[in-house]
């Protein structure tokens, strides 16, 4: 039987079609990574500089080409939670970064253990990492320890002659974790901590706490909260006539934190990563020029610089890209083993210079921050500097 000439073409045709497909399949991302970020709702101001990142990320790495599937959480931990799940379930995704809020991080570490799916978080707290447990060994930070940021503080808290401390923090992981790490802190310094007071993101007034604070008569204060919220209870204190030094941890870390707080902030003392006042950084930091691609890409992108949130994510993305070729060796993407060998390979971070700092990652630290990652910052003059 004869072939029609059309029916010929039609048949070439599927079958360069079928050919293109096969190609077209082989082009499209090999790897998944989900993003869940806060754009929106009391940690937007995180949440919008890590979402803004997300275009930044390297798009191939190794022989792999890289889907980013990003989900707004709304600041809801659990819309974090519902979010998760989706990328876990439905885009059988190789790698998560984030959430935005500790909380919101604190809510989906079983989830992500159960899946065996490593998790790189670009939050505050370190009770994400600490202590290490076999749901923890899944989650990677890529923010401070609490305990480098604090120490720091303390230090300098110490030399100024500060004896007495109180102590305003979230009322959530964030929080809780600054008290602990405070509270050890305060001892060994031999300074004590008259006030404990504590508040929601979403609250609008913290002045009962604020009088407490100021009854209890502290040498310092020291305010332990993350994005917006670092402002209203600086501003209250001030307000209502505290006249001492302010210190605020790595949360405060955000043009947003000047903006809002105007001259209120001015003073403010803080230990935080070296984005903030990287003209006054010496060329010979390892991080500087890294920090500086960074914020000159989004700048480019965006028009304005980011927040040092937004590195987090950036961060992130470094781990991935040094990580990543080297569990492609030991198993394929989208399987357990792919993403078991992924979790050690990050694990075994060793000297990745990014633009925070050092990271040196162990089975006992997955955060992987030391010294480099931290230089004491004041507010003046309406603009964050090195203190000194």
């Amino acid at each position: 039987m004869r072939i029609p000439r059309f029916l010929k073409l039609t048949g070439q045709a599927l079958a360069l079609s079928a050919l293109l497909g096969v190609a077209g399949t082989a082009a499209v991302a090999q790897i998944k990574v989900g993003v869940i970020y806060s754009a929106t709702g009391a940690t937007s101001f995180v949440g919008i500089p890590q979402h803004n990142t997300i275009a930044l990320l390297p798009e191939k790495i190794g022989d792999y080409t890289v889907q980013y599937i990003g989900l707004d959480d709304a600041s809801d931990p659990t819309q974090t939670v519902t979010n998760v799940r989706k990328l876990l379930s439905e885009q059988n995704i190789d790698a998560l970064i984030g959430p935005s809020g500790s909380p919101n991080a604190m809510g989906v570490i079983q989830f992500v253990a159960e899946a065996g799916v490593p998790m790189l978080a670009p939050v505050g707290t370190a009770a994400v990492v600490q202590p290490m447990d076999d749901k923890k060994k899944w989650v990677f930070k890529t923010t401070q320890n609490d305990e480098i940021i604090a120490a720091a503080l303390f230090d300098h808290m110490t030399k100024t002659g500060v004896k007495t401390i109180g102590f305003i923090g979230l009322s959530d992981p964030y929080g809780e974790n600054w008290y602990r790490v405070s509270s050890a802190l305060a001892e060994k310094h031999g300074i004590k901590i008259v006030a404990n007071e504590r508040f929601a993101r979403t609250d609008n007034s913290v002045t009962g706490q604020a009088l407490k604070l100021i009854a209890a008569k502290p040498d310092a204060v020291l305010i332990a909260a993350a994005g917006g919220p670092t402002v209203l209870p600086h501003i209250t204190l001030v307000d209502r006539g505290y006249k001492g030094p302010i210190y605020q941890t790595h949360g405060a870390a955000l043009p947003a934190f000047i903006k809002l707080g105007g001259s209120k902030v001015e003073g403010t003392i803080m230990a935080a990563s070296l984005m903030l006042v990287l003209p006054e950084i010496a060329d010979s930091n390892p991080s500087k020029k890294i920090a500086e691609n960074y914020i000159d890409a989004y700048k480019k992108r965006y028009g304005e610089p980011p927040a040092t949130f937004g590195a987090n994510v950036y961060d992130a993305g470094m781990l991935l890209q040094n990580a990543i070729p080297v569990a492609a060796s030991k198993g394929k993407p989208g399987t357990k083993e792919f993403r078991a060998a992924l979790r050690d390979a990050l694990e075994q971070t060793k000297e990745l210079v990014a633009t925070q700092g050092v990271y040196n990652m162990t089975p006992e630290d997955h955060s992987g921050f030391d010294n480099r990652g931290r230089e004491l910052i004041t507010v003046k003059d309406g603009q964050f500097r090195l203190l000194k």
